[in-house]
């Protein structure tokens, strides 16, 4: 009717923004690829900072939202396409900065993930029972806008591969253009073995956190009891992620592939141990080794991702790396669904799901240097010959040198 205006009871209002929330992150992935570009071009912070507004902008028109389409294409997709653009080059730029300690930043960055978890989502139900779902937009909307204050913070840094990644003189545009994409990885076999890995690793990795709760609820426990299960391993991931950059960083004998096989091994092997959890003592032991060592593996896949391309080329290949792996883990969750319909349980839905991650980390063992325990004596100094090499012949890619932190 003319003048009307779409009103939902609370639950429906907060589902229908799930919704379009989910959409939000199933797009984030596979805008990976133009947020490095731009990134490449511009410059991270001026990036950053249109992708905040646009996740700002996207929140705060959907608290007028009069009809589901227009909700679901104020958050779905033109927030959808401001938090990707925060996402990538924000990354990145983290990888950029730190040398020694890289892993241990990285996982002081993608711990926010873990602190929101526990936070925020009760904070969003407290807030759209306080003021309604438009309310509630609102005042996100708000946190949004504070995006654009960080991303002026950030700063851009030149390093020695910059020049390489198709700022040649004369270079033809669409040369340049794939090269801004990080399309020319594509041919770089080390990393396309990488993304097979975690292609494998992404489909099993997030099954728990889509069907923890349901097979908890499963064997008797009430949504309390599920719920407090899932956070605390929220805090166990959040405190593996933190951990493990620590650890990989203390100087050990052992290099950053090492420690991410060893995590991708034990999370394979915590989640197909789920069903074991017979008491809810026990479910509650295996799900936080899982957080635990599912928050571990985050920051060494980025951090082996510049060993593997180099910094000069982190920007495309974690857009790349994100458009490719999300195959994975949109595949993961359907299909750990199907065999539990299938089976009539979730034995073989974890099950699978850990040989998933067994499987990845099988693939990691084929990387360049896996078994070498000898490393150039100035690794400054290799990746700048190998970046004159690539200079004079700019189609073939550089021979990837594994380094220890």
């Amino acid at each position: 009717l003319p003048g009307a205006e779409m009103r939902l009871p609370l639950g429906w209002g907060w589902l229908f923004i799930q919704r379009s929330l989910a959409w939000d992150l199933s797009l984030l992935p596979s805008t990976g690829p133009i947020s490095s570009a731009l990134s490449a071009h511009y410059g991270t912070r001026p990036v950053v900072m249109v992708g905040g507004f646009l996740s700002g902008l996207g929140l705060l028109l959907a608290s007028f939202a009069t009809c589901l389409t227009h909700l679901h294409f104020c958050i779905g997709l033109l927030a959808g396409l401001g938090w990707a653009l925060v996402f990538t080059p924000s990354l990145a730029t983290v990888s950029r900065y730190f040398e020694k300690r890289r892993t241990l930043a990285t996982g002081l960055a993608v711990s926010g993930a873990g602190v929101s978890s526990l936070a925020f989502s009760p904070l969003f139900q407290l807030l759209v029972d306080s003021y309604g779902w438009r309310g509630a937009l609102l005042l996100v909307a708000g946190m949004s806008f504070n995006l654009v204050a960080a991303g002026a913070l950030l700063r851009s840094l030149s390093l020695a591969g910059d020049s390489v990644a198709g700022d040649a003189p004369g270079q033809k545009r669409l040369s340049r253009l794939t090269s801004l994409l990080g399309l020319d990885l594509l041919s770089h076999k080390p990393f396309m073995r990488y993304i097979l890995a975690f292609i494998l690793i992404d489909t099993g990795y997030f099954v728990p956190y889509a069907h923890l709760v349901p097979y908890t609820r499963e064997m008797g426990y009430d949504e309390y009891q599920a719920a407090f299960l899932m956070s605390a391993t929220a805090v166990a991931d959040l405190v593996g992620r933190i951990f493990a950059g620590w650890l990989a960083d203390s100087g050990t004998i052992f290099h950053l592939l090492h420690h991410l096989t060893l995590w991708t091994v034990l999370t394979g092997i915590s989640i197909a141990l789920i069903p074991l959890g017979g008491s809810y003592a026990l479910l509650m032991g295996l799900g936080i080794c899982y957080g635990f060592f599912a928050g571990a593996l985050v920051p060494l896949q980025f951090s082996c991702l510049v060993e593997i391309v180099g910094t000069g080329r982190i920007l495309g290949g974690i857009g790349l790396m994100h458009m490719l792996e999300s195959m994975g883990a949109l595949l993961g969750a359907p299909l750990s669904g199907w065999l539990r319909d299938a089976t009539g349980n979730y034995t073989i839905s974890f099950i699978i799901s850990g040989a998933f991650l067994l499987a990845g980390g099988l693939i990691l063992l084929t990387l360049p240097n896996y078994f070498s325990c000898s490393w150039p004596s100035n690794p400054k100094e290799e990746m700048k010959e190998e970046l004159e090499m690539e200079a004079s012949e700019p189609t073939q890619l550089p021979q990837p040198i594994l380094w220890p932190s």
